[in-house]
């Protein structure tokens, strides 16, 4: 590779770089939170890992350009909901930008809150982890929030999976030993 006369390295297209990364299949999340009002913002990342065990850590990563940034941005809390396959329009929903992600006809209740002033998770998620923020970090034009995992929960079922821009399924004969 060669690098351009002012020492800076040249950059992959940006489209390019999103065909590629289009080939690494993720699972799918929701993470939610609220902003200083109250009012809670989630959005869908696919962008999301854990970190460490001792603590326990996750990184959820948020662009700067998604609808619900300043919440997460500022936020001390949130949570994140690893989908079920059957929660593919959850996900469509939270990805979408300018959708309300909690619609007025839904009942906060119905949404999965376990612990008292987090934010809402998603029902029937294969996982929720409640996480305090424990650090943010800025990277190009996301924003990486590492959180600390205060309470885990799962259950049995098969994860929604993202790949090539679109949702899919384990199939149930792809488990390998």
């Amino acid at each position: 590779m060669t690098e351009q006369t002012t020492g800076v390295p040249r950059s992959v297209p940006a489209e390019a770089f999103r065909a590629a990364m289009a080939c690494h299949a993720a699972g799918v999340a929701v993470v939610t939170t609220r902003d200083a009002t109250g009012r809670p913002w989630g959005l869908t990342v696919t962008s999301f890992s854990s970190v460490s065990l001792e603590p326990p850590l996750v990184v959820a990563c948020v662009a700067r350009r998604a609808g619900g940034y300043r919440a997460f941005a500022d936020c001390t809390r949130f949570v994140v909901s690893l989908l079920d396959e059957e929660q593919e329009e959850i996900a469509a929903r939270f990805a979408r930008s300018g959708a309300d992600k909690f619609p007025p006809h839904e009942n906060e209740h119905e949404h999965d809150t376990t612990a008292p002033g987090m934010p809402p998770g998603v029902p029937g998620a294969l996982c929720r982890l409640d996480c305090r923020v424990h650090a943010r970090h800025p990277a190009g034009d996301h924003l990486l929030l590492v959180g600390r995992v205060t309470e885990a929960h799962h259950r049995e079922g098969t994860p929604l999976i993202h790949h090539r821009r679109t949702f899919h399924t384990l199939h149930p004969n792809a488990v390998r030993s």
